[in-house]
């Protein structure tokens, strides 16, 4: 029997936490100092840094996978292998910018009186630890990532005095804590819906461009870089409309040649019952590239966008809403 979030809340929140949750000192970043003009990247895998903006240029070393580096600079160098120029300078090197994600290191101060309805909260640190209560205590599962997002429905402070959250995973169809002080609550205000003021909506995709445009009426009022299915014919062309939205899924696939699990992925706004859909992106930086499963990848900003312009409108506190009269899309 599969079970929903909304039936998940009915069982309790404290019953689960008694289940076996053992106090201890919470994992959490090392500060960093931004007193200066960089910002900060996370390298989604292990990349190697170069003496000059280009592959062909003395390789110097290598950061790990999940490595927070200072960015000083963003510069057009050498595009190959990729067709993505966008060359990032750290204090070691410099790295191409296709698998480093723009973050930032925000801590918040927690919400203990979480709804009973629960509250939709994003990542605001390059990452934090999912763990899970077992018979034997806690387990590590998800590294969470900076703009994903969550259903929080249960909040709790240890012994110790540390801070908690907890959120129901509809893949899995159990629940994770993770650090109150890494999230923060998504508001109102940040999904009011962007009107069109009576004018019709549509979105074209060019596969070839890399590029989404946003109409009203014969106007462009948005462009963003995408990045859409790798082989040809992953993003299917055609005649759409956007049919289901939510503002967070567990996106994963266990096929050979196609397999990931992607906890947390973001404004998510569905065009085909195949799956495919506009959402935003935190594995990746390589926009403007063929890079995704099928899906057309966006920033986790340009994906709250679409997300808050698109028919249906999702109202605030709802976590999925379907229609038959969504907003067109044209892919070609």
């Amino acid at each position: 029997m599969e079970i929903s979030r909304r039936d998940f809340l009915k069982l309790g929140a404290t019953s689960i936490i008694g289940l076996g949750f053992r106090d201890f000192t919470p994992w959490a970043l090392k500060p960093l100092d931004l007193i200066s003009t960089y910002y900060l990247g996370r390298t989604v895998y292990s990349l190697r840094y170069y003496e000059e903006p280009s592959y062909s240029s003395n390789e110097k070393g290598y950061y790990i996978t999940d490595s927070v580096v200072r960015i000083y600079e963003k510069v057009k160098g050498d595009p190959k292998p990729t067709n993505n120029p966008i060359w990032l300078r750290t204090e070691k090197g410099w790295l191409h910018s296709a698998y480093v994600q723009p973050v930032k290191n925000k801590l918040n101060k927690p919400l203990l009186d979480i709804p009973g309805e629960g509250m939709l909260m994003e990542v605001t640190v390059p990452f934090t630890q999912a763990w899970k209560v077992t018979d034997r205590g806690l387990k590590r599962y998800y590294r969470c990532y900076y703009g994903s997002t969550y259903w929080v429905f249960n909040a709790f402070t240890t012994n110790l005095g540390s801070n908690w959250y907890q959120f129901f995973d509809e893949r899995t169809k159990e629940s994770y804590q993770f650090q109150a002080e890494h999230l923060r609550p998504i508001t109102p205000e940040e999904l009011t819906q962007i009107a069109a003021n009576g004018k019709s909506k549509r979105i074209e995709i060019d596969l070839e461009a890399q590029e989404l445009v946003a109409f009203e009426d014969s106007m462009k009022v948005f462009i963003a870089r995408t990045a859409t299915g790798y082989f040809e014919g992953d993003t299917p062309r055609g005649e759409f409309k956007v049919e289901r939205k939510q503002p967070t899924r567990h996106m994963a696939s266990n096929s050979p040649g196609n397999s990931f699990d992607l906890p947390g992925v973001p404004w998510v706004c569905y065009i085909s019952w195949t799956g495919v859909s506009f959402h935003g992106t935190y594995w990746h930086n390589n926009f403007g590239n063929p890079q995704s499963h099928g899906c057309i990848n966006l920033t986790p900003e340009a994906s709250k966008w679409i997300y808050r312009w698109t028919e249906p409108f999702v109202p605030f506190g709802e976590d999925y809403v379907e229609t038959d009269y969504g907003t067109k899309v044209l892919v070609y």
